[in-house]
């Protein structure tokens, strides 16, 4: 048993400015008021990441320098817990367009997800696997189902890149993003030409989705879509059964999944920025609209407790509403139900921070995962309590 005193807590529904928290076995098992004095120190829920595409760099910092997974994954474990993470879905892709053996191809993401499997287990932070798909990848749909079937996948989105529509709606934006890549304008533009001229027919495109969606369906993983770009897209995507849209592309195709029962997942990078690296709909905006229900860490997770902070200020709810963001819609959205709340018979997953907005401490199931060495006093009885 262990008590965490004189804090600030965030619950998911108001703030106790100066209280404890008792842990025991994993788990919160009891909440108090204090009338010592504060530590200057605030316990926020642990964030809950449901898309970060940190690991692929991780094992691929430099194009063709492949790096050991136990390296790779250690290594964002530390990062994800030092940024209050405790449940983190690590992005890897499937995409038509890449070589075989090469990052996000069939053979190379397929080998990635097994592996990762099997070294997650054991670590600070609870790693899940998400298996971000393109849809218009018809070839891998069945190493995606012996994946699902393997409980390998926690959760699957499914995205078309073809220029012209979505992510890459604007050719010129995506020629001028292969130019920073090291391409000369020639060939960034016979690149973008030959993948509009490879594009896979819509017809193939449903059916593939049809066939993505039973099969999460039959395995019971969340499917999520991603870019959506038009009312059109929207309607479609709620229509096969996705119950997130991830990064919409514009107002009126977020509003649409809104309206639809999805909740809508936007990068911290973004919010925090308070602009999309590649033009897109603006976080801040999407918020300040009511069409922001998930903060993800997209790429890179420390941006999500600054993220929060710049939306506190607009949200209906302040700090609590923001805080809700990262942790409980994410499990409300995710079926987490043990978790994503502070609150009595859930996990203790914790992120402590201190006066100058750094997390100091984070908690995994009850047990510290990351410390820079500071921190509020533990000890296995409050200093003055009274029930809250």
């Amino acid at each position: 048993m262990m008590w965490l005193s004189d804090v600030k807590i965030i619950l998911a529904d108001r703030i106790i400015e100066n209280g404890a928290l008792r842990i025991e076995n994993g788990v919160i098992a009891e909440i108090t008021e204090s009338a010592s004095q504060p530590s200057g120190f605030t316990v926020f829920p642990g964030f809950i990441d449901m898309h970060g595409d940190m690991i692929e760099l991780e094992l691929e910092p430099r194009p063709k320098v492949d790096f050991p997974m136990e390296v790779a994954v250690s290594h964002l474990d530390a990062r994800l817990a030092a940024a209050g993470v405790t449940t983190a879905y690590a992005g890897v892709s499937f995409s038509r367009t890449a070589v075989d053996g090469e990052r996000r191809s069939f053979e190379h993401t397929s080998a990635i997800i097994r592996a990762l499997k099997d070294n997650i287990q054991g670590l600070r932070v609870d790693h899940r696997i998400h298996a971000r798909f393109d849809m218009t990848y018809t070839a891998a749909i069945d190493a995606l189902d012996g994946l699902l079937g393997a409980g390998a996948v926690d959760l699957v989105s499914v995205m078309d890149h073809t220029p012209g529509q979505g992510q890459y709606r604007n050719v010129e934006t995506l020629v001028a993003n292969r130019m920073k890549s090291g391409l000369s304008e020639e060939d960034a533009r016979a690149h973008v030409a030959r993948r509009i001229k490879d594009a896979v027919p819509a017809e193939q495109i449903l059916e593939n989705l049809e066939r993505i969606s039973r099969l999460c369906k039959s395995h019971c993983v969340a499917m999520a879509s991603h870019d959506d770009d038009t009312v059109e897209k929207s309607h479609l995507m709620a229509d096969i059964g996705s119950v997130i849209s991830e990064f919409p592309v514009t107002f009126e195709a977020a509003q649409i999944a809104k309206d639809r029962g999805l909740m809508i997942a936007m990068g911290a990078p973004n919010a925090m920025r308070g602009k999309s690296y590649s033009g897109n709909l603006s976080a801040r905006e999407a918020h300040a609209a009511g069409l922001l229900h998930i903060l993800a860490a997209d790429y890179h997770p420390a941006a999500i407790l600054p993220a929060i902070r710049v939306l506190a200020p607009q949200d209906p709810d302040g700090l609590v509403g923001a805080v809700r963001l990262a942790s409980k819609n994410p499990a409300e959205a995710l079926g987490l139900t043990d978790r994503g709340e502070i609150a009595t018979g859930k996990r203790a997953d914790l992120a402590v921070v201190d006066a100058a907005d750094c997390v100091v401490q984070t908690f995994g199931a009850g047990k510290i995962i990351f410390s820079n060495g500071t921190g509020p006093e533990t000890a296995e009885q409050p200093a003055v309590a009274a029930v809250a």
